[in-house]
Protein backbone atom coordinates (compact mmCIF):
# COMPACT_ATOMS: atom_id res chain seq x y z
CA UNK A 1 0.00 0.00 0.00
CA UNK A 2 1.19 3.38 -0.56
CA UNK A 3 2.00 5.62 2.31
CA UNK A 4 0.65 9.23 2.71
CA UNK A 5 2.73 11.74 4.89
CA UNK A 6 1.00 14.33 6.10
CA UNK A 7 2.87 17.31 6.64
CA UNK A 8 1.72 20.25 9.17
CA UNK A 9 3.60 23.80 8.42
CA UNK A 10 5.03 24.91 11.96
CA UNK A 11 6.00 28.62 11.74
CA UNK A 12 10.08 28.78 12.33
CA UNK A 13 11.59 30.07 15.81
CA UNK A 14 13.22 32.77 14.57
CA UNK A 15 14.52 36.55 15.00
CA UNK A 16 15.18 35.93 18.67
CA UNK A 17 10.96 36.66 19.65
CA UNK A 18 11.30 33.38 22.11
CA UNK A 19 11.98 35.36 24.77
CA UNK A 20 9.10 37.29 24.38
CA UNK A 21 7.32 34.36 25.36
CA UNK A 22 5.04 33.73 27.17
CA UNK A 23 2.97 36.32 25.99
CA UNK A 24 -0.84 38.11 26.50
CA UNK A 25 -2.35 40.74 24.16
CA UNK A 26 -5.50 42.19 23.93
CA UNK A 27 -7.70 44.94 21.87
CA UNK A 28 -8.04 48.36 23.34
CA UNK A 29 -6.12 49.42 26.61
CA UNK A 30 -7.56 47.06 28.88
CA UNK A 31 -4.89 46.76 30.85
CA UNK A 32 -6.38 45.14 34.25
CA UNK A 33 -7.45 42.13 31.93
CA UNK A 34 -4.09 41.52 30.26
CA UNK A 35 -2.61 41.74 33.29
CA UNK A 36 -5.07 39.23 35.04
CA UNK A 37 -4.81 37.17 31.97
CA UNK A 38 -0.57 36.67 31.93
CA UNK A 39 -0.68 36.12 35.81
CA UNK A 40 -2.97 33.04 35.35
CA UNK A 41 -0.48 31.87 32.79
CA UNK A 42 2.71 32.55 34.79
CA UNK A 43 1.21 31.06 37.78
CA UNK A 44 0.58 27.69 36.25
CA UNK A 45 -2.62 28.12 34.44
CA UNK A 46 -3.06 27.02 30.81
CA UNK A 47 -4.08 29.44 28.16
CA UNK A 48 -6.64 28.56 28.26
CA UNK A 49 -7.37 29.75 31.51
CA UNK A 50 -5.48 32.70 31.21
CA UNK A 51 -7.83 33.98 28.24
CA UNK A 52 -11.05 32.97 30.50
CA UNK A 53 -9.47 34.94 33.07
CA UNK A 54 -8.48 38.29 31.05
CA UNK A 55 -11.87 38.15 29.78
CA UNK A 56 -13.63 37.94 32.65
CA UNK A 57 -11.97 41.08 34.48
CA UNK A 58 -13.86 42.84 31.75
CA UNK A 59 -16.72 41.45 32.38
CA UNK A 60 -16.39 41.72 36.04
CA UNK A 61 -15.46 45.65 35.25
CA UNK A 62 -17.54 46.47 32.28
CA UNK A 63 -14.96 47.79 30.28
CA UNK A 64 -15.93 50.99 28.50
CA UNK A 65 -19.37 49.94 28.88
CA UNK A 66 -19.23 47.26 26.20
CA UNK A 67 -17.68 43.96 27.87
CA UNK A 68 -20.15 42.81 30.52
CA UNK A 69 -23.35 43.18 32.41
CA UNK A 70 -25.17 47.15 32.42
CA UNK A 71 -24.05 48.42 28.53
CA UNK A 72 -25.55 48.37 25.11
CA UNK A 73 -28.73 47.86 25.31
CA UNK A 74 -30.59 46.36 22.57
CA UNK A 75 -34.21 48.22 20.96
CA UNK A 76 -36.16 46.87 23.71
CA UNK A 77 -33.97 47.69 26.56
CA UNK A 78 -31.97 44.67 27.77
CA UNK A 79 -28.45 44.27 27.63
CA UNK A 80 -27.60 40.31 26.18
CA UNK A 81 -23.80 39.14 25.85
CA UNK A 82 -21.55 37.21 23.56
CA UNK A 83 -18.66 35.05 23.66
CA UNK A 84 -16.25 32.88 22.45
CA UNK A 85 -13.14 30.70 23.91
CA UNK A 86 -11.07 28.35 21.71
CA UNK A 87 -7.86 25.97 21.89
CA UNK A 88 -5.58 25.72 19.26
CA UNK A 89 -3.96 22.62 20.26
CA UNK A 90 -7.40 20.39 20.06
CA UNK A 91 -9.27 23.21 18.09
CA UNK A 92 -12.18 22.81 20.25
CA UNK A 93 -14.05 26.24 20.23
CA UNK A 94 -17.03 26.80 22.11
CA UNK A 95 -19.17 30.12 22.10
CA UNK A 96 -22.50 31.87 23.11
CA UNK A 97 -24.59 34.62 21.58
CA UNK A 98 -27.33 36.64 22.40
CA UNK A 99 -27.14 35.06 26.46
CA UNK A 100 -29.56 36.66 28.51
CA UNK A 101 -29.45 36.65 32.35
CA UNK A 102 -26.42 35.51 32.82
CA UNK A 103 -23.00 37.57 33.26
CA UNK A 104 -20.12 35.23 32.93
CA UNK A 105 -20.67 34.69 28.99
CA UNK A 106 -16.92 33.56 28.09
CA UNK A 107 -16.90 31.19 31.12
CA UNK A 108 -20.31 29.90 29.66
CA UNK A 109 -18.62 29.73 26.65
CA UNK A 110 -15.80 27.12 27.96
CA UNK A 111 -18.80 25.40 29.27
CA UNK A 112 -19.84 24.98 25.65
CA UNK A 113 -16.47 23.94 24.74
CA UNK A 114 -16.09 21.58 27.00
CA UNK A 115 -19.23 19.92 28.11
CA UNK A 116 -20.87 19.23 24.73
CA UNK A 117 -20.26 18.40 21.20
CA UNK A 118 -21.27 21.82 20.09
CA UNK A 119 -19.89 24.96 19.41
CA UNK A 120 -22.48 27.75 19.11
CA UNK A 121 -25.53 27.88 21.82
CA UNK A 122 -27.76 31.43 21.60
CA UNK A 123 -30.39 33.10 23.34
CA UNK A 124 -32.57 31.73 26.30
CA UNK A 125 -31.48 28.45 25.33
CA UNK A 126 -27.90 28.95 26.32
CA UNK A 127 -28.81 30.48 29.26
CA UNK A 128 -31.01 27.39 29.96
CA UNK A 129 -27.49 25.45 29.32
CA UNK A 130 -25.82 27.77 31.54
CA UNK A 131 -28.42 27.41 34.53
CA UNK A 132 -27.86 23.42 34.51
CA UNK A 133 -23.83 23.96 34.51
CA UNK A 134 -24.89 26.47 37.67
CA UNK A 135 -24.53 29.89 36.79
CA UNK A 136 -26.54 32.11 38.63
CA UNK A 137 -29.69 33.77 36.94
CA UNK A 138 -28.78 37.49 36.97
CA UNK A 139 -30.36 40.93 35.77
CA UNK A 140 -27.90 42.49 32.76
CA UNK A 141 -29.27 45.66 33.22
CA UNK A 142 -28.07 48.60 35.26
CA UNK A 143 -29.55 52.30 35.96
CA UNK A 144 -27.03 53.18 33.31
CA UNK A 145 -28.04 50.89 30.56
CA UNK A 146 -31.70 51.82 31.59
CA UNK A 147 -30.62 56.03 30.73
CA UNK A 148 -29.44 54.74 27.75
CA UNK A 149 -32.22 53.07 26.32
CA UNK A 150 -34.59 56.10 27.97
CA UNK A 151 -32.24 58.61 26.01
CA UNK A 152 -32.41 56.70 22.73
CA UNK A 153 -36.08 56.17 23.00
CA UNK A 154 -36.54 60.12 23.53
CA UNK A 155 -34.65 61.03 20.38
CA UNK A 156 -37.11 58.97 18.31
CA UNK A 157 -34.80 56.07 18.41
CA UNK A 158 -31.84 57.66 16.60
CA UNK A 159 -29.49 56.39 15.19
CA UNK A 160 -30.50 52.13 14.40
CA UNK A 161 -30.10 49.46 12.45
CA UNK A 162 -33.21 49.68 10.41
CA UNK A 163 -33.49 50.47 6.26
CA UNK A 164 -36.58 50.06 4.10
CA UNK A 165 -39.21 50.09 6.02
CA UNK A 166 -41.43 52.47 7.05
CA UNK A 167 -42.03 54.52 8.95
CA UNK A 168 -39.06 55.88 8.07
CA UNK A 169 -36.50 54.68 10.71
CA UNK A 170 -34.55 58.05 10.21
CA UNK A 171 -37.09 59.80 11.88
CA UNK A 172 -38.81 57.73 14.20
CA UNK A 173 -39.25 54.54 16.57
CA UNK A 174 -41.04 51.31 15.21
CA UNK A 175 -42.79 48.75 14.75
CA UNK A 176 -41.35 48.63 11.29
CA UNK A 177 -43.17 47.03 8.27
CA UNK A 178 -41.07 46.33 5.14
CA UNK A 179 -41.36 48.88 1.73
CA UNK A 180 -41.46 48.13 -1.85
CA UNK A 181 -39.37 51.01 -2.70
CA UNK A 182 -35.69 49.96 -1.48
CA UNK A 183 -34.37 53.36 -2.52
CA UNK A 184 -36.77 55.33 -0.55
CA UNK A 185 -35.39 55.35 3.26
CA UNK A 186 -32.21 53.44 2.40
CA UNK A 187 -29.07 54.48 4.93
CA UNK A 188 -25.56 55.09 4.06
CA UNK A 189 -23.05 52.78 5.93
CA UNK A 190 -21.80 55.82 7.44
CA UNK A 191 -24.94 56.60 9.25
CA UNK A 192 -25.12 53.45 11.41
CA UNK A 193 -24.75 53.69 15.40
CA UNK A 194 -21.63 51.78 15.48
CA UNK A 195 -19.41 54.26 13.52
CA UNK A 196 -21.62 57.71 14.45
CA UNK A 197 -20.91 56.60 18.64
CA UNK A 198 -17.36 54.65 17.75
CA UNK A 199 -15.99 53.58 21.38
CA UNK A 200 -14.27 50.64 22.31
CA UNK A 201 -15.40 47.18 21.96
CA UNK A 202 -15.12 43.73 21.98
CA UNK A 203 -12.09 42.31 23.80
CA UNK A 204 -10.34 39.85 22.21
CA UNK A 205 -7.49 38.57 23.93
CA UNK A 206 -4.19 35.57 22.69
CA UNK A 207 -2.41 33.90 25.03
CA UNK A 208 0.83 31.98 24.50
CA UNK A 209 2.48 29.83 26.73
CA UNK A 210 6.63 28.86 25.70
CA UNK A 211 5.53 25.17 24.35
CA UNK A 212 3.76 26.80 21.62
CA UNK A 213 0.21 26.38 22.84
CA UNK A 214 -2.29 29.25 21.98
CA UNK A 215 -5.67 29.78 23.21
CA UNK A 216 -8.21 33.05 21.85
CA UNK A 217 -11.09 34.09 23.62
CA UNK A 218 -14.14 37.40 23.23
CA UNK A 219 -16.29 38.74 25.23
CA UNK A 220 -18.79 42.04 24.45
CA UNK A 221 -22.35 43.13 24.78
CA UNK A 222 -22.73 43.54 21.28
CA UNK A 223 -23.93 46.93 19.08
CA UNK A 224 -25.95 49.51 21.03
CA UNK A 225 -29.44 49.62 19.90
CA UNK A 226 -28.98 46.55 18.26
CA UNK A 227 -32.33 44.94 17.13
CA UNK A 228 -33.17 42.17 19.58
CA UNK A 229 -31.17 38.84 18.27
CA UNK A 230 -28.47 40.68 16.51
CA UNK A 231 -25.29 38.44 16.63
CA UNK A 232 -22.01 40.13 15.60
CA UNK A 233 -18.52 38.75 14.64
CA UNK A 234 -17.64 38.04 18.43
CA UNK A 235 -18.76 34.35 19.02
CA UNK A 236 -17.90 33.51 15.09
CA UNK A 237 -15.22 31.04 15.25
CA UNK A 238 -12.84 32.43 12.28
CA UNK A 239 -14.58 35.87 12.54
CA UNK A 240 -14.25 37.24 16.29
CA UNK A 241 -11.14 35.27 16.47
CA UNK A 242 -9.02 32.10 15.98
CA UNK A 243 -5.98 30.36 16.46
CA UNK A 244 -3.94 27.07 15.56
CA UNK A 245 -0.94 25.25 17.69
CA UNK A 246 2.38 26.13 16.14
CA UNK A 247 0.92 28.69 13.83
CA UNK A 248 -0.91 31.66 16.09
CA UNK A 249 -3.84 33.33 17.09
CA UNK A 250 -5.61 36.32 15.97
CA UNK A 251 -8.84 38.55 17.43
CA UNK A 252 -10.51 40.99 15.74
CA UNK A 253 -12.60 44.04 16.32
CA UNK A 254 -15.35 46.83 15.43
CA UNK A 255 -18.01 46.58 13.36
CA UNK A 256 -18.85 42.79 13.49
CA UNK A 257 -21.94 42.73 11.24
CA UNK A 258 -19.08 43.86 8.50
CA UNK A 259 -16.35 41.63 9.72
CA UNK A 260 -18.27 38.75 10.38
CA UNK A 261 -18.35 38.06 6.58
CA UNK A 262 -15.19 38.10 6.06
CA UNK A 263 -13.55 35.90 9.15
CA UNK A 264 -10.40 37.95 9.52
CA UNK A 265 -9.14 36.21 12.77
CA UNK A 266 -8.95 33.12 10.25
CA UNK A 267 -7.63 34.70 7.28
CA UNK A 268 -4.77 36.55 9.69
CA UNK A 269 -4.30 33.20 11.23
CA UNK A 270 -4.08 31.00 7.76
CA UNK A 271 -1.39 33.92 6.33
CA UNK A 272 0.89 33.20 9.19
CA UNK A 273 0.57 29.19 8.36
CA UNK A 274 1.94 30.34 4.68
CA UNK A 275 4.60 32.72 5.97
CA UNK A 276 3.47 35.75 6.63
CA UNK A 277 4.90 38.49 9.24
CA UNK A 278 2.34 39.35 12.28
CA UNK A 279 2.22 42.85 10.50
CA UNK A 280 1.21 41.29 7.12
CA UNK A 281 -1.35 38.94 8.12
CA UNK A 282 -3.40 41.53 10.03
CA UNK A 283 -3.06 44.06 7.25
CA UNK A 284 -3.82 40.89 5.10
CA UNK A 285 -7.39 40.15 7.22
CA UNK A 286 -8.65 43.93 6.68
CA UNK A 287 -7.77 44.13 2.62
CA UNK A 288 -10.53 42.01 1.65
CA UNK A 289 -12.75 44.06 3.73
CA UNK A 290 -11.38 47.28 2.27
CA UNK A 291 -12.03 46.00 -1.18
CA UNK A 292 -15.87 45.64 -0.82
CA UNK A 293 -16.92 47.83 1.80
CA UNK A 294 -15.11 50.56 2.29
CA UNK A 295 -17.06 52.19 5.30
CA UNK A 296 -16.35 50.03 8.09
CA UNK A 297 -14.31 50.12 11.48
CA UNK A 298 -12.06 47.37 12.62
CA UNK A 299 -9.13 46.16 13.72
CA UNK A 300 -7.28 42.84 14.15
CA UNK A 301 -4.31 41.87 16.91
CA UNK A 302 -2.18 38.92 15.72
CA UNK A 303 0.27 37.04 17.68
CA UNK A 304 2.52 34.15 16.33
CA UNK A 305 3.66 31.06 18.17
CA UNK A 306 7.36 32.54 18.53
CA UNK A 307 6.28 35.62 20.28
CA UNK A 308 6.12 37.92 17.32
CA UNK A 309 2.82 40.41 17.44
CA UNK A 310 1.25 43.08 15.87
CA UNK A 311 -2.04 44.62 14.82
CA UNK A 312 -3.87 46.74 12.07
CA UNK A 313 -6.95 48.90 11.80
CA UNK A 314 -8.72 50.72 9.40
CA UNK A 315 -11.87 53.36 9.05
CA UNK A 316 -10.26 55.11 12.50
CA UNK A 317 -6.79 57.26 13.20
CA UNK A 318 -5.24 54.79 15.67
CA UNK A 319 -6.12 51.72 17.47
CA UNK A 320 -4.22 50.98 20.72
CA UNK A 321 -3.77 47.33 21.80
CA UNK A 322 -2.34 45.91 25.55
CA UNK A 323 0.42 43.09 25.62
CA UNK A 324 2.78 41.57 28.39
CA UNK A 325 5.16 39.09 27.23
CA UNK A 326 8.26 37.37 28.82
CA UNK A 327 9.54 38.42 32.78
CA UNK A 328 7.34 41.28 31.96
CA UNK A 329 4.63 41.73 34.90
CA UNK A 330 3.32 45.34 33.46
CA UNK A 331 1.29 45.44 30.04
CA UNK A 332 2.31 48.20 27.88
CA UNK A 333 -0.18 49.55 25.59
CA UNK A 334 0.70 50.05 21.92
CA UNK A 335 -0.83 51.99 19.48
CA UNK A 336 -0.79 51.73 15.66
CA UNK A 337 -1.57 53.64 12.14
CA UNK A 338 -5.09 52.82 10.90
CA UNK A 339 -4.68 51.89 7.06
CA UNK A 340 -6.76 54.24 4.54
CA UNK A 341 -8.47 53.13 1.55
CA UNK A 342 -5.64 54.11 -0.04
CA UNK A 343 -2.73 52.18 1.20
CA UNK A 344 -0.75 49.50 -0.32
CA UNK A 345 -2.73 46.17 1.51
CA UNK A 346 -1.13 43.13 0.90
CA UNK A 347 -3.88 40.45 -0.11
CA UNK A 348 -2.94 37.00 1.77
CA UNK A 349 -2.91 35.31 -1.72
CA UNK A 350 -1.21 37.65 -3.69
CA UNK A 351 2.70 36.72 -3.98
CA UNK A 352 4.49 38.63 -1.19
CA UNK A 353 6.96 41.19 -2.07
Amino acid sequence: MRSICVFLLLVPWIDGFQNRLPMVVNTWPFTDANAEGMKTLTNGGSVIDAVEAGCAVCEREQCDGTVGYGGSPDETGETTLDALIMDGLTMDAGSVAALRNVKSAVAVARKVMEHTEHTLLVGSQASDFAFQMGFAKESLSTNHSAKLYQDWRSKDCQPNFWINVVPDPTRSCGPYKPIKDKQRYSKKRQESPYLKNLHHDTIGMIALDTYGRVAVATSTNGAIHKIPGRVGDSPIVGSGGYCMHGVGGAVATGDGDVLMRFLPSFKAVDSMRMGFHPKEAAVAALATLAEHVVNFVGAVVVARVDGAYAAACYGIEEFPYSVTWGNNTTPKIETVKCLKHKDNMIHPYHPRP
